[in-house]
Formats: C-alpha cells, sequence, structure tokens
C-alpha cells in the first residue's frame, strides 16, 4: 500500500508542480548556470546506493587546491530563496516514482557515512529513504545525529500509513511556517562521520 500511495501520489504532485519545476529550471539556468540538476549518490532502502536529484542551489566555487568551498560561500540567493520553499527537494519526485525513495522515510545521507553507523541506527535502511520523514516534522536541522537517528529507528519500528499521513502533513505546516529549517546546514553542525571520527579520537584519549 505505501509503495502504491508513493506512486499515484509521485505522478500526481509531478503533474501538478510541472509548471512550477519548468520555471524553477529555467531560473536555476539563468541565475546559476548549466548544470539545472544536482546529482548526488545516496544510500537507500537495505543499503543500495542510488542517485538523488535536487535543484541546484549553489555555484561549483572552489579554493586553490580545487576543493569546493564552504556552502555558506557558494549558496546563491536564488538558491536560498528555493531552499526556504522547499522547491529544491522537487525533482526528488521522480526518484520516489522510480523506486529510489519514498514521500515518507528517514532522510538519504551520503555513501561516506555507511561506516560510521552503530547497527542500531543501521535499521534506518530498511525502508526507503523519504523527501520528507518523522525526523524532519520532529525538528528538521536543528536535531543532532544522534537525536535524528533515534527518530528514524522509531519510524521504522512504528512504521504504518496513518503515520506517513500525519508526517506529511506536518510537513506541509512546518514548511508553509518556515519552521526548524537551516538554511546552510554545514553552519548548524558538523558532517556525520566527522562527528563520529571525533568522538573516538576523544574517547581514545580518555
Amino acid at each position: 500500500m505505501k509503495r502504491l500511495f508513493d506512486i499515484v501520489t509521485g505522478l500526481l504532485l509531478l503533474c501538478v508542480f510541472c509548471p512550477i519545476m519548468l520555471g524553477v529550471a529555467i531560473l536555476v539556468r539563468v541565475k546559476i548556470g548549466s548544470p539545472i540538476l544536482f546529482k548526488q549518490e545516496r544510500v537507500g532502502y537495505h543499503e543500495r546506493i542510488f542517485t538523488l536529484y535536487k535543484f541546484r542551489t549553489m555555484t561549483n566555487q572552489k579554493d586553490e587546491a580545487g576543493k569546493d568551498l564552504s556552502d555558506s560561500v557558494r549558496l546563491t540567493k536564488i538558491g536560498l530563496l528555493l531552499r526556504r520553499l522547499s522547491m529544491d527537494e522537487l525533482p526528488q519526485l521522480l526518484n520516489v516514482v522510480k523506486g529510489d525513495m519514498s514521500l515518507v522515510g528517514p532522510r538519504p545521507l551520503l555513501v561516506r557515512y555507511l561506516p560510521y553507523y552503530t547497527p542500531e541506527e543501521r535499521k534506518r535502511h530498511l525502508v526507503r529513504p523519504g523527501i520528507t520523514g518523522y525526523a524532519q516534522v520532529e525538528g528538521r536541522n536543528q536535531l543532532d545525529w544522534s537525536s535524528r537517528f533515534k527518530l528514524d529507528v522509531i519510524y521504522v519500528e512504528k512504521l504504518s500509513f496513518l503515520l506517513d499521513l500525519r508526517i506529511i502533513f506536518k510537513t506541509i505546516s512546518k514548511t508553509l511556517k518556515r519552521e526548524g529549517i537551516a538554511d546552510v546546514p554545514d553552519q548548524q553542525m558538523l558532517d556525520f562521520d566527522v562527528e563520529r571520527m571525533m568522538k573516538a579520537s576523544i574517547q581514545k584519549v580518555e
């Protein structure tokens, strides 16, 4: 039932948002440049790797060593607006229809994070990742990693259609009110792998 709901609702939303997505694509092409879509490998259902789609919100500026500058530097004004309105997430509806993702589930994270999960935290991969999830409506980007993963596991253990509907309606409410949104996540917290490595180093010293 969850997958059927994802397919039907995903296709319906793609039809509804098609004009908006076309407008955003043109805006990104004019203001930020090509490519229009940001593509990145993420970890999905049963830890299978898939390509996630989003509208680009940042430039490709790099430092002298050829490394990307911080998100706060590369984030453009139009990109900031798209993030605040959550419009950068719309291409993920394609991921939903393809079966890579669900409308609701733990957010798909970077492949390089895989070695740092605890066995309990890995349970978040027992369901398809989502455009929105339990952790997002209970704090969005304001939660630390451990708190997010605890909520992800709770979602997996309490999985139900009614819970999904509640999360969807709460997501709409929070997006309209702009509650708990961090425009530039790298200003809020360390990357997960960096945080875990730092904790491991501290424990070794102690």
